[in-house]
């Protein structure tokens, strides 16, 4: 992998800006691929960054697919997951060998992918949470620690050039060898974050602020374990509790992304989630019925803020 590849990025959204500023200021060559949206010119974009007490800024492309006919460079999937189905097919035409890293939450976004035979897939999971700021351009970054990459697809290798490829101090990354346990982990504590702050349309915080706000994410934390153990994941009730618990404190103040999209009037990552944990665990016969209501009623509310 040439070091100095251009890296694009598909999606527009926080921590694709916040990402994209993080490895411009790293002299890495970057470009935002606009994943929804086709055909229009590309455009300089000056964004800032808030990230403890700095803030920096640098000016990025934003482009579509339709402006590019190839792609030779480093893939970051940063749109939202229920998009992956269309955008393997769209990415195929440049190529099934392209190195593509997802950046996204949830169960099984890797499947359209596999499906069609791309032969380079990364699985990452995100430990750095972003927010737009009132200007809807500029981005608050908040790092819980290096983000870890393992691979689906591909080799440890390069796996190790893609590490050194987009690590960077304001955004950093690592490697990871076993990805799994990392990517149930998240995806669990997404179940939590993503229904429950939105229902209750509170930040973050709420879980090491409030008792019993807590005492309902160890409810779902408790139904999603069993799938985990089921599925071979060696997680414990006690540690995801305590997971959420300093994720929570650590973005005290911050809006979960599900709560943001539901804000915006946007489609969420809520199917990829509670839905996709439950529907695999009654394949295996666990009862998510907790669970699966907050997917539900959280779907129903950004379908009504959306109409």
């Amino acid at each position: 992998m040439d070091a100095n590849q251009h890296i694009y990025i598909i999606g527009n959204g926080v921590i694709a800006k916040g990402l994209a500023v993080a490895l411009a200021l790293n002299g890495k060559k970057v470009t935002i691929i606009r994943g929804s949206v086709d055909g229009e010119d590309d455009d300089q974009e000056n964004i800032n960054v808030s990230s403890g007490d700095q803030d920096v800024s640098a000016a990025i492309t934003i482009s579509t697919f339709a402006n590019h006919s190839t792609l030779n460079g480093l893939i970051l999937l940063a749109n939202k997951s229920f998009g992956n189905e269309k955008l393997a097919e769209s990415l195929m035409r440049y190529g099934k060998d392209l190195p593509i890293v997802f950046l996204q939450n949830g169960l099984g976004i890797e499947d359209a992918f596999i499906s069609k035979g791309f032969t380079q897939l990364y699985r990452c999971v995100l430990m750095t949470t972003s927010q737009a700021l009132e200007n809807k351009k500029d981005v608050r970054l908040k790092v819980v620690g290096p983000s870890p990459v393992g691979t689906i697809k591909g080799s440890n290798e390069e796996l190790k050039q893609i590490i050194a490829q987009i690590n960077t101090d304001l955004f950093p990354f690592r490697s990871e060898e076993n990805i799994q346990p990392f990517v149930w982990k998240k995806v669990i504590t997404n179940c939590v974050f993503n229904s429950i702050c939105p229902l209750l349309e509170i930040d973050n915080g709420v879980f090491h602020r409030n008792e019993a706000a807590l005492a309902l994410g160890k409810k779902v934390i408790t139904e999603c374990i069993a799938v985990a153990n089921a599925n071979g994941i060696a997680l414990t009730v006690d540690e995801l509790v305590q997971n959420v618990f300093n994720i929570s404190k650590a973005s005290d103040g911050q809006k979960i992304s599900t709560y943001q999209d539901i804000l915006n009037k946007r489609e969420t990552e809520i199917e990829t989630l509670n839905f996709a944990i439950s529907k695999l665990g009654n394949l295996s016969g666990q009862d998510l019925s907790f669970t699966l209501m907050l997917g539900e009623i959280t779907k129903l509310k950004s379908e009504l803020f959306r109409e």
